[in-house]
């Protein structure tokens, strides 16, 4: 929290389960809301991820805001949480807004859920170290891509950005990509009159706002009775597989 401070950025985190969390000390803002003093560790270990030099060019003590949530929605953790920041101004950023800013972190869940099941990245087919590497790139590339094509969409057509379609995007720039590389470069209006028909239909196509709704950690499709594939493939073929087809 300290470095993302330094760089003028600031953190709305879970408080750590191993650091308890005491609302009787520090300065009351308000109801379950609390300013307290943080401490530099003075001793260094490797788990920090940081250097012993970074360490020491930490400020000694950082001012930390936490904030209690106790009203915890049906289908959410079932004990309260204690959010820690260092958004510090009650006037400025109030209780209810800090509370708010931390639930939206499960945009993040959505946007992994985008990049690992819509565009395919959560099997990753490369040998090599360097190839996984290149293919994490090109689908972070292409995620950016359509998310910029979001972008634009929205700001053209006055649409929430949170509440368009990622899947949706997708679909339509697959079936007008190869129209727009063959059009592109033409300069006689054509591309640019699909692009426009393309971000009119990404705007258009909008998911419902279901901020409690609630869904049964299940999965639906059976897997495979089959053994996991745990040695290489040449071993079964000189061995035998009684799977085998």
């Amino acid at each position: 929290m300290a470095l993302l401070l330094q760089r003028g950025i600031f953190s709305v985190m879970r408080l750590h389960q191993r650091r308890k969390s005491d609302f009787r000390k520090g300065k009351r803002l308000g109801h379950d809301d609390r300013l307290i003093q943080w401490t530099r560790p003075k001793q260094w270990k490797p788990a920090m991820g940081i250097t012993k030099e970074e360490l020491e060019q930490l400020p000694e003590t950082l001012s930390v805001r936490v904030v209690r949530i106790t009203e915890i929605p049906r289908g959410f953790r079932a004990k309260p949480m204690v959010i820690a920041t260092t958004l510090l101004d009650p006037l400025e950023v109030p209780v209810d807004e800090i509370r708010s800013l931390y639930r939206d972190r499960w945009t993040a869940e959505l946007n992994l859920r985008s990049l690992k099941t819509s565009l395919g990245m959560d099997v990753l087919r490369g040998q090599t170290p360097d190839v996984v590497r290149k293919e994490i790139a090109m689908h972070l590339l292409a995620y950016n891509f359509i998310r910029l094509l979001m972008w634009q969409a929205a700001a053209e057509h006055g649409r929430d950005l949170h509440r368009l379609s990622f899947t949706g995007a997708l679909h339509r720039l697959r079936i007008a990509w190869p129209i727009l590389a063959l059009l592109s470069g033409r300069g006689d209006g054509h591309a640019e009159a699909l692009l426009s028909v393309l971000l009119e239909f990404i705007g258009d196509d909008h998911v419902p706002d279901r901020p409690d709704s609630l869904e049964p950690r299940r999965r639906k499709r059976r897997p495979k009775n089959y053994s996991l594939l745990q040695k290489p493939r040449d071993v079964y073929r000189r061995n035998g597989d009684p799977d085998a087809r």
